[in-house]
C-alpha cells in the first residue's frame, strides 16, 4: 500500500517520536504547514486504515503507529518489486548494483551479506 506523501509524513513522525499529539506532528510538516483540519482528516482516514491508533488525553489524543517503519516498507518494497521488477529479486539486485554509483567496499559488503544469508540457508 503506498501512502499520500501527507500520511506518510505524519508515520515518519510516529515511528520517529512513539507517539505525538496533533500539535507535534503538525510541527513536523515543513512550511507551509497543514491546517488542523486538513491533519485531522489525514488522522481520521489513517486510523480507518489501521495504521494508526491513538489515546485519549483529557481532551486531546496521543496518537501512536500501528504498523513499524520495517512491516511498510516491506510491504512497500514488495509492490515495487512485483510491479518493476515481475517479483525478481535477481532483476531489482541487477537494477540497483547497475544504476548506483556504489563503491568497492560498499559492494563487498553486499557480497558479505549475501554469503551470510547462504550460509545460513544450508543450515
Amino acid at each position: 500500500m503506498r501512502l499520500p506523501k501527507s500520511e506518510e509524513q505524519i508515520l515518519q513522525s510516529l515511528w520517529k517520536r512513539k507517539r505525538a499529539f496533533m500539535k507535534d506532528l503538525i510541527d513536523d510538516f515543513p512550511e507551509p504547514k497543514p491546517k488542523t483540519t486538513t491533519v485531522a482528516t489525514f488522522l481520521k482516514r489513517m486510523t480507518e486504515k489501521d495504521l494508526i491508533a491513538f489515546e485519549k488525553r483529557g481532551n486531546a489524543r496521543e496518537y501512536y503507529a500501528l504498523k513499524s517503519k520495517k512491516d511498510y516498507f516491506s510491504q512497500h518494497f514488495k509492490g515495487l518489486m512485483s510491479t518493476f521488477f515481475d517479483d525478481s529479486a535477481t532483476q531489482f539486485a541487477s537494477f540497483f548494483t547497475e544504476s548506483t554509483e556504489l563503491s568497492k567496499e560498499e559492494l563487498e559488503s553486499l557480497r558479505a551479506m549475501l554469503d551470510q544469508q547462504l550460509k545460513d540457508k544450508e543450515v
